[in-house]
């Protein structure tokens, strides 16, 4: 006996990922509905590679009755009005929005880094997933800290355009190609130019000069790994179609060498080490889209502080900062709690 599951948003970049990780993971289904709004409504989209399509289902309209979960991808706006339904309906929500990261009653989970939290997922029958960027970060930290202790993480991004959807996309697109002819490159999505540019501004701006990006970053990371570790970030867009990739220091309790920390990423779940000191012996965003894995490359000591590490991480944002992400919550609360599957 498998699971009913809705994929809400299933038109956009992140929905059409979940179909394809829930095809490619064979993820245990009696029936999977693809939702969006009313302008889809009626569209085919692809069941990933199975061959099965789907038709769009009108999420205005959507009973969510009889469903096990939802995976939501379609905003903060859409989420607050729809969410709720769902959960009440007896459907738990995966919320790929921001609305509920913060939300003390909703679990925000990396299946790598906090499992156990999961189980608060019933006070609200909604479960968030965390930023794309603060994802990917994580899963790598998480094994550091528990061999070590963090005491403060500070991280650029290097952020690619997908993580601002399809009109994101187009943009670095269509202004590459205008540059190259020598027609304007006007921005409209981004305050500025993308193409052959990189933009020190993602979300708002907010009253001590940091984003609101950089702000999600930091209290996301607290509330998944540990509220006393201390983050600062400089989030970046960057002219890259789909991975972000992130520089990151960070500063231990307790000392710990570039091979130990190499040692310890090499075993770490969702992790893939690629770290050879030698031309292309490291990750770029290019060569992670479509994967599954986090990729660490660059390890080495910080000898500017006591017990100091530098890395380089590397993902594919639709994947591990969404769309597998929400996929691995979704079998971590059937394999927890669920239990509906044979």
């Amino acid at each position: 006996m498998g699971y009913r599951v809705a994929v809400v948003g299933a038109t956009g970049n992140v929905g059409r990922e979940m179909l394809q990780i829930l095809a490619e993971r064979q993820f245990p289904l009696d029936e999977v509905a693809a939702v969006a709004s009313a302008r889809s409504t009626g569209d085919i989209v692809d069941f990933g590679d199975t061959g099965e399509t789907l038709k769009v289902k009108n999420l205005e309209h959507f009973d969510f009755a009889g469903y096990d979960m939802a995976l939501f991808a379609i905003g903060s706006e859409g989420s607050k009005i729809h969410a709720p339904r769902a959960a009440q309906a007896g459907c738990t929500v995966i919320d790929n929005s921001s609305l509920y990261r913060m939300d003390p009653d909703v679990p925000l989970i990396v299946p790598e880094v906090n499992p156990d939290a999961i189980s608060g997922y019933r006070a609200r029958n909604i479960i968030a997933n965390p930023n794309c960027s603060t994802a990917q970060m994580v899963v790598a930290l998480k094994p550091l800290h528990d061999a070590a202790g963090i005491k403060r993480v500070v991280v650029a991004t290097y952020q690619s355009v997908s993580g601002a959807g399809k009109q994101g996309m187009d943009e670095l697109f269509n202004q590459s190609r205008n540059i190259f002819v020598g027609d304007t490159a006007e921005p409209e999505k981004f305050t500025k130019q993308i193409a052959f540019n990189v933009i020190p501004h993602i979300d708002s701006f907010l009253e001590d000069g940091s984003t609101k990006e950089e702000w999600k970053m930091v209290v996301e990371t607290k509330k998944i790994l540990d509220p006393k570790i201390k983050v600062t970030a400089t989030c970046v867009r960057v002219p890259v179609f789909v991975g972000h990739s992130e520089a990151v220091n960070i500063e231990f309790e307790r000392e710990i060498s570039a091979q130990e920390a190499q040692d310890i990423l090499r075993e770490a779940p969702g992790i893939m080490l690629v770290d050879k000191r030698e031309d292309g012996g490291y990750v770029t965003p290019v060569e992670c889209v479509g994967d599954y894995a986090t990729f660490v490359s660059r390890v080495r000591e910080d000898p500017t502080v006591d017990s100091g590490l530098s890395m380089w991480i590397v993902s594919d944002n639709l994947r591990k900062g969404a769309a597998l992400n929400a996929v691995q919550i979704a079998e971590l609360l059937g394999r927890r709690h669920l239990q509906k599957a044979a």
